[in-house]
């Protein structure tokens, strides 16, 4: 029998994250990479396009996911077709669900808890706004890539959405600042990889514990970001976030991002009845040291399983899809 979907309501965890964060206990088997990350959308050939003629990536592979293992993970009937890009070495797993769900949530804005963008990394914020726009993006940025102020870094940005709706970042690190793989270059063109995937959190206190004590990951920095430049950054008046950002064990790859916003207040939480085929769906890949010890732990915890625990996969690949304390999706895998 398939597990009913879990409510979206993170009240147990909640109270159990308390309990876990005052144990000062640790994850028994910690994150090692962020392998990739993995989106829904309507039509591989427009995404195809859009990915790497505004962004600069290139495409790995095509494949078709028909398997009813996969199904118990991703917690819906597939098949599915998948469309797989990579960016300086970092990847993005596009999904096409045959049998399509529902379309991005209209007016959706950064404090949703639905939220969940990933940053790319330009050489040159210039050219790479200007490769963007030669292709068709909705704006959330206002006025352009933004400059953020001497106590945020002076770090430049631009918020978009892709095709589909998903939000997208474009960040330039001045020079010293961000992790030294981005002062390196060496890209063909003006964007260089992934540095982060970025989500909305009702709680800062339950995500770190989820993501630092339940994960294993480690907390790298931790700023709040307000005035001006933020405000047409995300689009809105009155920006008031507390960013906390998290690495795996491994220097390399992307890290994980939390977007506290305490002014505009938390927004609406994922529909109930969200599935991997909606178009809003994304979930995040985790590499893990011991699968095993991990679902325990997890399941300690009272985090909310996606997949009817451990699913394996073709080749030897054992899989498991659970819940954070808002509704974001996470894979782990060993």
């Amino acid at each position: 029998m398939r597990r009913p979907r879990p409510s979206l309501r993170p009240v147990r965890f909640a109270l159990l994250a308390v309990v876990w964060l005052a144990s000062g206990q640790s994850a028994p088997a910690a994150v090692t990479d962020v392998e990739r990350i993995s989106l829904t959308v309507a039509d591989l050939d427009q995404t195809e396009a859009f990915y790497r003629d505004g962004l600069g990536f290139r495409t790995v592979g095509r494949g078709v996911i028909d398997d009813r293992a996969t199904e118990e993970l991703l917690g819906l009937p597939v098949p599915a077709e998948t469309l797989t890009m990579e960016l300086g070495g970092d990847r993005v797993e596009f999904i096409r669900f045959r049998d399509p769900g529902r379309g991005y949530p209209v007016q959706a804005a950064s404090n949703d808890l639905w939220f969940q963008h990933f940053a790319i990394v330009a050489a040159d914020m210039d050219a790479a706004y200007a490769r963007l726009r030669t292709t068709r993006f909705l704006p959330i940025s206002t006025d352009g890539p933004q400059t953020l102020p001497e106590e945020d870094g002076r770090v430049r940005a631009f918020k978009f959405r892709d095709p589909d709706g998903h939000s997208l970042e474009l960040i330039c690190f001045p020079p010293r600042q961000g992790r030294p793989v981005w002062s390196r270059g060496s890209a063909s063109g003006p964007t260089l990889g992934i540095d982060h995937t970025a989500i909305s959190v009702s709680s800062t206190k339950a995500s770190e514990a989820f993501y630092a004590r339940l994960l294993g990951m480690k907390v790298a920095y931790e700023v709040v970001n307000r005035g001006p430049a933020q405000e047409h950054l995300d689009g809105t008046f009155a920006v008031m976030v507390r960013i906390t950002g998290l690495r795996p064990a491994s220097a390399d790859g992307p890290g994980i991002e939390l977007l506290d916003y305490r002014s505009p207040s938390t927004g609406r939480p994922p529909p109930p009845d969200t599935h991997a085929n909606d178009l809003w769906h994304a979930h995040v890949v985790l590499k893990v040291e011991s699968l095993d010890e991990m679902v325990s732990a997890l399941d300690q915890a009272g985090v909310r399983f996606v997949s009817p625990g451990i699913v394996q996969l073709p080749r030897d690949i054992r899989a498991v899809q659970v819940l954070d304390p808002d509704g974001h999706a996470v894979m782990l895998k060993q």
